[in-house]
């Protein structure tokens, strides 16, 4: 397959949204090697859906009120998807 080439940008965005998903295992919430959610998804809440679902209507409601337009926000909605 060759090279595509995207007309939003999508390349570049999901390099980004990469890069950010990869720093999050070094986050505090990481401690001892796990995610919050490996915990939520062992303990057999119907997959962790409800935490998921949670987190991106969290983060999409807040897009633009919590330190403005924060990119940072977007990329946890997309992570949580």
């Amino acid at each position: 397959m060759g090279k595509i080439d995207y007309k939003y940008d999508e390349g570049n965005i999901l390099s980004e949204l990469k890069e950010y998903i990869d720093s999050t295992y070094d986050e505090h919430y990481s401690k001892n090697k796990f995610q919050a959610t490996e915990f939520i998804f062992d303990m057999g809440h119907v997959q962790g859906l409800g935490f998921c679902l949670g987190n991106v209507l969290k983060y999409a409601q807040r897009y633009g009120r919590k330190e403005g337009y924060n990119r940072k926000d977007l990329m946890k909605v997309l992570h949580y998807a």
